[in-house]
């Protein structure tokens, strides 16, 4: 499969003219960067997402590297490893927590021709693409989009178009979904279980769609952040089972916790109005208003029905920002 990938990214390259295709196809496989993280053992989310943390960035502008941010969140240091084989340091140069999106800028000369940015909405179910990590930057993985839907994940996050490929590619954090045209489509976030569709037997991945950024890029580049202000967010952890949300975990110290939400909590309603999904959690909680806004939850602790009042923060003033020596 992966040969067969880099076999049609070497026709697509040629369609138009044959010569200079293996350099084109060559220019598109230098934009894929390898992406190395060291996290300090006392940051919130070394528990979770450990210390060490490699995967796979994309070069988007001269310098400018595009990444899954867990990949590089409470970075202490980042290094950066072009096709070239030179590794030069980063700082991080912007981190969306919406999209899950995070920007870094190489500090030092970085090789590669960076890739444009296509057009995800355009991908439909049995389009191919395909995916190329740093540690296999010369055997890119064909894929088909199995699926176009929103995803859900437990940690107060929501992808309402979010993309799903087969087969599984296993080092998939930051890797680029590649179109036909040699554009980059996507940023691989996460390994599934069910890529086909709810209830299917389907591994796949799933990519942030490029689109997610083209509005905020700018704004990320400028001040490290999207314009605009922040989400509210409490802090929780949740699974959505038979149509009841369980709290699985709270993060320490976080707004949640405060507030008395515990493990094994079942959320009923946000402001008195009934929530069976995370989707309609999350969107419930954020129509409540910006970050600082109280969030009124009705939730069952063992027996008993409880209403707390969460008092909502930036998620970006619980972790600790990254170094930018």
């Amino acid at each position: 499969m992966r040969c067969l990938a880099r076999c049609l990214l070497l026709i697509v390259a040629s369609l138009g003219s044959a010569a200079g295709a293996a350099d084109r196809t060559e220019e598109t496989l230098s934009a894929v960067i390898g992406v190395a993280a060291t996290v300090q053992p006392s940051a919130r989310s070394a528990g979770t997402l450990g210390v060490e943390r490699h995967g796979t960035g994309t070069l988007i502008r001269d310098g400018v590297v595009l990444t899954i941010g867990y990949l590089v969140m409470e970075a202490d240091s980042i290094q950066l490893t072009g096709a070239d084989g030179r590794t030069v340091p980063a700082t991080l140069a912007g981190y969306d927590h919406a999209s899950g999106l995070a920007l870094l800028r190489a500090v030092g000369q970085l090789g590669g021709k960076p890739l444009a940015l296509g057009d995800a909405t355009r991908l439909a179910e049995r389009d191919p693409a395909m995916v190329v990590t740093a540690p296999a930057r010369e055997e890119p993985t064909l894929v088909r989009v199995v699926s176009r839907r929103p995803f859900s994940g437990s940690w107060e996050y929501l992808l309402d178009a979010a993309i799903y490929t087969y087969p599984p590619v296993m080092e998939w954090s930051g890797a680029p979904l590649i179109g036909p045209h040699g554009e980059l489509l996507g940023v691989g976030s996460l390994v599934v279980n069910d890529a086909g569709g709810p209830g299917t037997r389907s591994p796949g991945n799933v990519f942030v769609p490029i689109d997610l950024l083209k509005p905020i890029l700018d704004d990320l580049l400028a001040s490290g952040k999207r314009a605009g202000p922040a989400r509210p967010w409490l802090g929780v952890n949740a699974d959505e089972v038979h149509g009841r949300l369980f709290v699985s975990r709270v993060s320490p110290e976080g707004p949640a916790e405060r507030a008395g939400l515990k493990p094994g909590d079942i959320v009923v309603a946000v402001g008195g109005e009934e929530v069976t999904s995370l989707a309609a959690f999350y969107r419930k909680v954020w129509a409540r208003g910006p970050a600082g806004t109280s969030v009124p939850l009705r939730v069952l602790q063992g027996a008993q029905l409880k209403d707390l009042s969460i008092r909502s923060i930036d998620r970006v003033e619980y972790f600790k920002a990254a170094r930018s020596d």
